[in-house]
């Protein structure tokens, strides 16, 4: 028997900070429509120096997880590219955090902004020879080029958390998927830097030519063309990446469907463009966006496009299901990107400088403004404190 496997529910979490890129972009000398058109962001996160990828993977993961669920995982996969530790995986911090039995696996993915992407699918693999196993796929990152760098428009951060079962709720995976791999230098982090190198231009290149090749690989395979699909949704380290993407295929569909494929995907770039960059969680936030804000119907087929640099690709598609609204807080998530408090140039750069030495010396962090279920409160012996509030 072929058991339906896929995203039972979607959480999100982002700090409560935000800097509006009309004022990034003045303080910078350049022209607004460069960074909302050009680049096409609106607003940036803020992390804070009391958030780090397992606090907000724990704040984003609670939002979705019942203490029937608590008991009932057993695998914790957690995509990012901003690891706490060379040795530790974040995944152990979270499963203490949460609470999970000591009879979990718990482990770190890493490969650029395709981590949560190969979580998701190790997880689907799992559930199909065990139906009763629940699974916590997580992508979380900071997003950190530097202080008047190029990638500056292009940080941000946040955590997505997917709860995968059988007979899932919001999104059925098709069991084929095609993906590429090649050796390529267009964005790298060496052991020695907080901020990433990338080469944009090329990147954007690799990232395109990565989808045009999975693309094609997926359509011979299953014999599918643009004419199965109610939306293609991507990975969106910036929204007008996404938006090259699917210009790419748009000549492939009819008039009509073009018009429906542009519409979806205006509304899969709608939280991401006022967010920012979250590396691996950028194709998960972009999917949530689109469930959130599109026009969307049960049995709807999405074609998702992952890409990691360095680089990774990877095309998958799934089928919308009857009660996918059910699978998320919709009111919450609404709630919490529009209390955000907008920063001043000034406030961004300062807490830009403000996170974690690397010296190993004790610290105490200012606590009291973070007002998220979880936070880091400082390190102490070389070891970080978390907190539950």
């Amino acid at each position: 028997m072929t058991v339906t496997v896929g995203i039972d529910r979607l959480g999100f979490y982002t700090p409560q900070l935000y800097l509006d890129m009309t004022a990034l972009a003045l303080a910078r000398g350049e022209d607004p429509a460069k960074y909302h058109v050009g680049i096409g962001q609106d607003k940036q996160a803020v992390i804070p120096p009391t958030q780090d990828v397992v606090t907000m993977a724990a704040n984003a993961a609670t939002q979705i997880l019942t203490p029937a669920d608590l008991a009932d995982v057993k695998m914790v996969l957690f995509g990012t590219e901003s690891g706490i530790d060379n040795s530790k995986a974040t995944a152990v911090y979270l499963a203490h955090l949460l609470g999970l039995a000591p009879d979990t696996r718990a482990v770190e993915l890493k490969q650029a902004c395709y981590g949560a992407t190969a979580g998701l699918q190790l997880a689907a693999d799992y559930v199909r020879a065990r139906p009763t196993a629940k699974v916590l796929v997580i992508g979380a990152d900071i997003a950190r080029y530097g202080l008047r760098t190029a990638g500056e428009v292009t940080q941000g951060g946040g955590a997505v958390a997917m709860l995968v079962t059988a007979d899932p709720q919001i999104f059925a995976l098709d069991p084929v998927s095609t993906y590429h791999t090649a050796d390529v230098m267009d964005f790298w982090r060496p052991l020695d830097r907080t901020e990433a190198l990338v080469d944009g231009k090329y990147s954007t290149n690799v990232y395109l030519d990565f989808f045009k090749e999975t693309w094609t690989a997926y359509q011979h395979q299953t014999g599918r063309t643009i004419a199965d699909f109610a939306a293609m949704v991507f990975h969106l380290p910036f929204t007008k990446m996404g938006r090259k993407g699917l210009r790419q295929v748009l000549p492939e569909a009819t008039a009509a469907h073009q018009q429906e494929l542009t519409a979806a995907f205006e509304a899969s770039q709608l939280d991401n463009r006022n967010v920012g960059n979250l590396y691996t969680g950028s194709l998960y936030l972009s999917l949530l966006s689109l469930l959130r804000h599109g026009a969307l119907r049960a049995g709807d087929r999405l074609g998702c496009f992952s890409y990691g640099s360095g680089a990774e690709g990877e095309f998958y598609s799934g089928t919308v299901q009857p009660d996918y609204r059910r699978g998320f807080d919709d009111a919450a998530l609404t709630a919490m990107l529009t209390n955000r408090r907008a920063v001043s140039v000034a406030e961004y750069e300062s807490i830009f400088q403000q996170q974690l030495p690397n010296d190993g010396r004790d610290v105490q962090l200012p606590v009291g403004t973070d007002t998220a279920p979880f936070y880091l409160a400082g390190r102490q012996h070389q070891q970080r404190q978390y907190r539950r509030r």
